[in-house]
């Protein structure tokens, strides 16, 4: 941890102006500065800094805070990762509280071979451009395929001569250890024979999201069978391909501004969308797409578009790892280049308004795509049809959304010309089955353990918003532990109920600290932990602590359902019965009024815009949240409550 008194030196030594102006191009207004938000897509500024505060504002995203706060904003860091950013960018020694002799041993390894990948980095940078050989092979190769000196640049290009150890033996000059240069995966040490991996190929830097060198991929250009064409770095302390995405770092902030990611396959797939002005584009580099990297397309965007080369074959082989992108909720779409084209092909053939009209005509929903690709092989074969139906019903059965999955559930019963309730009924098997399976791991209960202290924050105050979510943590709070018993259920714990009940419609909170509590109380329950009130009372997180207080005090009564009669002839305990599945199916009526409004505005957008493909998927989602709406209405005995 970084102790107070370096925390405190930080945040005297920063210059807000000077800190966000590496980022935003800021110009002079009265007192303060402004300039056009990095956060949006705008054209007029709205994005101020004032240096006498020392805080910034972006009214068109309504972020804001300090230094500390807008570094981990725009670069996506944690707050120690942003500290420790401001305080090398100030010279700043960071001190640590306390470390063990394995952290700090751990931290140095980690910085050593960090050390070992930066040196690499500029030399191959060095190599390629001022060395003959380097200009003569690497760079005349990055020229063949027209790549510009500014991307190159960008992007770090670099080569690594043919001589076997000419890497290894410069850095061991330079001072670096063996250890690191070998644990880096830059040199290989077999029997005491050292060499470098990469050595006689052109180098494509691989970068952390806050832009460290943690690894590389190198292209052979001497025709040898026997040698890999690409060749990347080994798993290292610092470098887990499947934690990576090639070109997020430079690609992060216009995934922001544009909301939307493009995901190709290779290193100059992605360099060249670049040169042609599309820079909101990521590569799996080659390898199976994982679920780590998915989130970290997750944290910048709900919308992913998949590039695809005219190959039907490798489309199909890869249509299993877009499911991972299905299961975290993100909106996925195809693109479909035409035969014998890939990316990096078509993008260096097509000028700039041609590629984005491209895609614009042809990117299709995914779920839609897999279907009608996989029914030209059906045809009128039952067997290939059932191994069909079964391979969408999979991909739809991932969707956490069950809104989304029952719109593409009576999409493909049109496009499959198949009963919809079947597929409702393979779907609803599929995710039982999962839960199951899910469910018998969890059998970790942790040991209680209060924090030492609770951190002091800034007062929280609940308002009067969101009173159904304020509702229903009242209940799990206060009476989380008590046992419900319902008529023709097995009887469960309140607070059980209640998340299992919330959960399995994939349902959320929308007031960020009612939310933070719900997805802690969540956490509890996924661990097969016993419910205890102390967990949320002594959290180290004083918004949990702080709201538990708030909601567990006896002077806060419900607002909604408990008050509707006025008198309560009975104590709150004895009524749970009636009460804690009258509150949840109140929650859950809320929430599919919030949806059918904004469904409802989607609709009169899409009509005006005469978006025919969107509207249609729109009018399917409305009618069946108007079907859930009956449904609660009924169990509320007609009564919708708002």
């Amino acid at each position: 941890m970084i102790d107070q008194a370096t925390i405190d030196k930080i945040f005297a030594a920063v210059d807000i102006v000077e800190v966000i102006s590496d980022f935003v191009s800021l110009k002079k207004s009265g007192t303060n500065f402004k300039g056009i938000s990095p956060f949006t897509n705008e054209k007029t500024p709205s994005f101020f800094v004032s240096p006498s505060k020392r805080i910034f504002k972006c009214f068109s995203s309504g972020v804001g805070g300090n230094a500390v706060s807008f570094i981990m904003e725009h670069e996506k860091l944690s707050y120690p990762e942003a500290l420790r950013y401001l305080a090398k960018k100030y010279n700043i020694e960071i001190v640590e509280k306390e470390q063990t002799p394995e952290e700090i041993q751990e931290k140095n390894e980690r910085e050593s071979i960090l050390a070992v990948t930066e040196f690499a980095a500029r030399q191959f940078v060095e190599w390629l451009k001022h060395r003959e050989e380097g200009k003569a092979i690497g760079l005349s190769y990055l020229k063949e395929r027209g790549l510009r000196e500014a991307e190159i640049d960008k992007f770090q290009l670099g080569y690594s001569l043919e001589i076997r150890d000419a890497l290894t033996k410069l850095a061991q000059e330079k001072g670096y250890k063996k250890e690191y240069l070998v644990k880096s995966g830059l040199t290989v040490d077999k029997n005491d024979y050292v060499f470098d991996r990469f050595a006689g190929r052109v180098i494509f830097p691989i970068h952390s999201i806050s832009g460290q060198v943690i690894g590389f991929g190198g292209r052979i250009l001497k025709k040898d069978v026997k040698a890999a064409k690409y060749l990347n770095s080994p798993e290292s302390e610092i470098y887990h391909k499947s934690h990576v995405l090639y070109g997020l770092y430079q690609a992060k902030n216009s995934i922001i501004q544009s909301d939307k990611c493009f995901l190709v396959e290779g290193y100059t797939d992605v360099i060249s969308l670049h040169q042609a002005g599309i820079e909101n584009v990521v590569a799996s580099s080659g390898t199976a797409l994982s679920s780590d990297q998915v989130r970290l397309i997750k944290r910048f965007t709900k919308n992913v578009t998949v590039l695809y080369d005219g190959d039907e074959a490798g489309i199909k082989a890869s249509l299993r790892g877009i499911d991972l992108i299905l299961e975290e909720g993100l909106n996925v779409k195809v693109l479909l280049l035409p035969e014998g084209e890939d990316p990096d092909s078509y993008s260096r053939s097509h000028s700039n308004s041609e590629l984005l009209e491209y895609i614009r005509e042809n990117e299709t929903d995914f779920i839609k795509f897999k279907t009608r690709l996989l029914a030209k092989d059906a045809e009128n074969d039952p067997v290939r049809r059932a191994t069909l139906i079964s391979d969408v019903v999979r991909s739809i059965a991932v969707i956490p959304d069950n809104i989304i999955r029952a719109v593409y559930i009576r999409e493909c019963s049109k496009i499959l010309d198949i009963d919809e309730s079947l597929l409702y009924n393979e779907t609803h098997k599929i995710r039982r089955d999962k839960a199951f399976e899910q469910s018998k791991k969890s059998t970790y209960i942790p040991e209680y353990q209060p924090p030492n202290q609770v951190p002091q924050k800034k007062e929280i105050k609940l308002t009067n918003d969101f009173p159904h979510e304020r509702d229903v943590l009242q209940i799990l709070l206060k009476f989380g532990n008590h046992e419900l018993h319902l008529k023709d259920e097995t009887p469960r714990m309140v607070w059980k109920y209640i998340i299992e009940e919330i959960k399995n419609d994939e349902l959320e909170f929308m007031h960020p600290i009612y939310k933070k509590v719900f997805d802690y109380a969540v956490e509890l329950y996924s661990e097969n932990t016993e419910f205890d009130d102390r967990y949320f009372i002594q959290h180290e997180d004083h918004d949990i602590c702080k709201t538990t207080v708030d909601l567990t005090t006896d002077n806060y009564e419900l607002s909604t359902i408990w008050k509707k009669n006025e008198v309560l002839t009975q104590t709150e305990d004895m009524r749970l019965k009636e009460i804690v599945p009258e509150i949840v199916i109140a929650f859950k009526n809320k929430k599919v009024l919030d949806m059918i409004r904004h469904t409802q505005e989607d609709i009169n957008k899409s009509q005006k815009s005469n978006d025919l493909e969107n509207l249609g998927f729109l009018q399917q989602k409305l009618i069946v949240l108007n079907e859930l709406k009956k449904s609660f209405s009924k169990k509320l005995g007609d009564r919708i409550i708002i």
